[in-house]
């Protein structure tokens, strides 16, 4: 009998993170591994700013410099007014994620997540002892849903809505209009929460990011989650912030109070710094990202048997593999998406995600933050592999 906890014992491991370690692993024995695995800008982090002086504890919501550099981000980048009291800054936005859904879920209240999702969203919802409650998209409907398949999801135990947009895995981007439509059906449910998750703001390549917090009769119960990690490239520096109601905010603190305390001192300057600082380089970084999207857009959809669109935002690929399941290469046959991200970390040395712990067991997903000659190479390899199935 396992000593561990339930909790622990039905909490799935990170996909990613494990697709990363095996990656990891397989070049310790000298293997030239490319990894698309990992959510991670391979810029370095833009501005940093260290002070002698903070080196102590720090208030559990933040340095309020920081917090009123957050509400001044959000008022002149997004047209949303916040009090500084109404952000709350974590450990990483992950945490943020992980204080909305305590601070609101019960056990067994419904929490509603459009597949493919982000992998801890539904970790986080088991740790409540919380249901999630699936709606499922496609490559053909760039993984959006629609507001009468939200409406259809929507149960007298629903308590939150969780979502991103630019999206992790599939890069899609929800319009405005498209937005209030969603907002309209919030509007008719007021004991329903809508979480946010905007980290990928700032690479978007169509027309400006749009939040669901822009709708004055759903604010109130919108809790935005964003942070430094991917447009200024400080995936290491572990921060991030949630954005919402006074009442939702102060239940985040006390839960903070409770975990971790106050985010690192001197990660909470360089986050200064950055807000400071200005767009200048997180601009320059998303137009390389674009460069790098049409690059393998194009290498993607070379290849036969792969189902692909073309993402608006983030810096993912979630192609369609369904055309290679059943097929064989040296005597092992592929089953499902994440057989074949196995394969081609094994034959082709690529590291990438299957498709299975996002929601999705029709796809893998593809990063391409990385070097445009690693991205050539890496496409290639995985062109040859597939081609050696039949």
């Amino acid at each position: 009998m396992s000593a561990l906890s339930n909790r622990i014992n039905n909490l799935s491991e990170s996909a990613t993170i494990k697709m990363a370690k095996m990656g990891r692993e397989l070049a310790a024995k000298g293997v030239d591994v490319i990894s698309l695995s990992f959510g991670e800008p391979d810029f370095h982090t833009p501005k940093q700013a260290m002070d002698d002086n903070y080196t102590y504890y720090t208030p559990v919501a933040g340095y309020p410099e920081l917090r009123k550099a957050i509400a001044n981000k959000l008022k002149t980048e997004n047209n949303l007014d916040y009090d500084f009291s109404q952000v709350v800054v974590s450990t990483g936005a992950k945490q943020a994620i992980a204080n909305a859904v305590l601070c609101l879920v019960n056990p067994g209240e419904e929490v509603i997540i459009p597949t493919p999702y982000w992998v801890s969203y539904s970790e986080v919802v088991k740790l409540a002892d919380g249901v999630s409650v699936f709606i499922d998209t496609t490559v053909e409907q760039d993984f959006k849903i629609t507001p009468e398949q939200l409406e259809a999801a929507i149960t007298p135990k629903s308590k939150l809505f969780m979502f991103s947009s630019p999206s992790n895995p599939t890069g899609s981007v929800y319009s405005k209009s498209e937005l209030q439509g969603l907002a309209k059906v919030f509007e008719k449910h007021p004991e329903i929460y809508i979480m946010s998750d905007e980290i990928y703001e700032h690479i978007n390549y169509g027309e400006k990011h749009e939040s669901i917090a822009q709708f004055d009769a759903i604010k109130d119960r919108v809790i935005i989650i964003n942070g430094f990690s991917k447009s200024y490239a400080m995936t290491g520096w572990r921060i991030g912030y949630s954005a919402s109601s006074k009442e939702t905010a102060a239940a985040f603190d006390k839960l903070q109070g409770q975990i971790t305390s106050g985010t690192c001192s001197i990660t909470q300057r360089a986050g200064v710094a950055a807000y400071e600082g200005g767009l200048e380089t997180v601009l320059a970084m998303r137009e390389q990202f674009k460069k790098r999207r049409d690059l393998v857009y194009g290498l993607l959809s070379d290849i036969d048997g792969l189902k692909v669109n073309l993402p608006d935002g983030a810096f993912y690929f979630f192609p369609n593999v369904t055309s290679f399941f059943g097929k064989s290469y040296n005597g092992k046959t592929i089953n499902d998406a994440d057989e074949l991200s196995i394969y081609l970390l094994e034959e082709a040395h690529v590291a990438t995600v299957g498709g299975d712990s996002f929601g999705d067991k029709k796809s893998i997903r593809i990063s391409y933050a990385a070097a445009e000659d690693k991205l050539i190479e890496a496409v290639s390899r995985i062109k040859t592999a597939l081609g050696k199935l039949q």
